[in-house]
């Protein structure tokens, strides 16, 4: 069970979870009818700002002896992926704001920003998830979606909250958080995300 909780825990890890946004909105939404070129810029402004750089600055940071794991488990390491991760967002955001099809992505490029400023304020004196606060504005992002199309939407958001059950079960299982801090991170993730993109 701990092999298989690692696994999940690197499978749903918040520097993957773009990934999976990226395939889901450009195959099984509206999106994925947008022009060959707003998809394609859409994928690599994901990517590059929500996954290779964070991902390289987290190496350059473990080099420089800033963190000691990838994981990044320890609360007092989390200042600066926090502070990159949250820039990264924004900039997400700055860039999509230039195709007005992709306001709504935009909003949650901005959501995500405010989930790693949450996160970063919130580390200063407790250790939140990060992991339950990526799924958390997940299933927030699938939660909406299925207010405007029901039947293209539901599905994953069951998945999604299945994931995020199972999630959490892992990293109690392997000893990174407790429940509170599990719980925390889920549903200030959810909240955050679910404000900013409704009322922003």
């Amino acid at each position: 069970m701990t092999n298989l909780a690692r696994a999940l825990s690197w499978l749903l890890h918040p520097l993957v979870l773009p990934v999976y946004l990226v395939v889901f909105l450009l195959t099984a939404t509206p999106f994925a009818f947008c022009s060959g070129s707003v998809r394609f810029y859409f994928a690599w402004v994901i990517l590059l700002c929500g996954v290779v750089i964070p991902v390289l600055s987290v190496g350059v940071l473990r080099s420089l002896g800033r963190i000691s794991d990838w994981r990044i488990d320890s609360r007092r390491e989390r200042r600066w992926p926090l502070m990159i991760g949250a820039l990264c967002y924004l900039l997400c955001a700055v860039a999509l704001a230039r195709v007005p099809s992709l306001v709504f992505l935009r909003k949650f490029m901005l959501a995500a920003a405010c989930c790693e400023i949450m996160c970063l304020v919130v580390s200063q004196r407790w250790k939140i998830s990060l992991h339950l606060t990526a799924m958390g504005a997940a299933v927030a992002l699938l939660a909406i979606m299925s207010f405007a199309d029901p039947g293209r939407s539901l599905v994953p958001l069951a998945v999604a909250i299945f994931a995020a059950g199972a999630l959490a079960s892992a990293r109690l299982l392997l000893g990174c958080h407790n429940s509170a801090q599990v719980f925390a991170g889920f549903c200030g993730g959810f909240a955050v995300t679910a404000v900013t993109m409704l009322f922003f």
